[in-house]
């Protein structure tokens, strides 16, 4: 247990959370401007829920949030390499050409919450193990074998999720390139990456 789960509380992100709460601010403009002006358009067209945890002695301050929505990984257009890298867990008899997955749509950190004094792990680290513990409960409704993630292509959220585990499902961005169909002289604004639930239940 860590302050994420001992001094703060899981809520859905709604216009009441808007209302009511302080401006959330992960440093960040993109993430900024999609949690305060374009979240609830993106759940009204259920393309993906919104959750964050608010400070148990301050329920006006947003501490984390995230989106998440389902997905799935199609091994059908993945070179041969990283079609083995994401199925070698997997049993040959349970082998498919697609794997249910939850994407991690969005997720931010008020950037004066990152590291609390006296906590071994930063915010940000608690709340994916909270997002990875989700999927692997008992209590889920459904299958879910990877949690996937479309990264901003920068150094530091990249670097978060390869400390949290999280490959890249393309070596090269020239692979991810071909495979979301832009030009080789196209900036490649995102990277796809997964985390393999499964190492949780060993």
């Amino acid at each position: 247990m860590g302050f994420l789960l001992e001094k703060c509380t899981l809520k859905p992100y709604n216009q009441e959370i808007i209302d009511s709460c302080k401006a959330f601010d992960c440093d960040h403009a993109d993430l900024n401007d999609f949690f305060k002006n374009d979240v609830l358009d993106y759940s009204d067209q259920l393309l993906g829920k919104t959750y964050c945890f608010t400070l148990d002695e301050d329920p006006s301050i947003i501490v984390c949030a995230f989106t998440i929505s389902n997905d799935s990984i199609k091994t059908t257009h993945l070179p041969n390499s990283r079609k083995k890298k994401l199925i070698k867990e997997i049993p040959r008899p349970k082998q498919m050409r697609s794997y249910p997955a939850v994407l991690i749509g969005r997720l931010g950190v008020n950037k004066e919450f990152r590291t609390i004094e006296g906590e071994e792990e930063r915010i940000s680290r608690q709340l994916m193990d909270f997002i990875k513990s989700w999927f692997i409960d008992g209590a889920n409704k459904t299958g879910c074998r990877f949690i996937v993630v479309d990264s901003y292509n920068e150094f530091g959220p990249l670097r978060y999720y390869k400390n949290n585990d999280f490959i890249e499902l393309f070596s090269t961005e020239v692979q991810e390139k071909e495979f979301t169909g832009l030009r080789s002289s196209d900036e490649l604004k995102t990277r796809l990456m997964f985390f393999d639930l499964i190492l949780l239940k060993a």
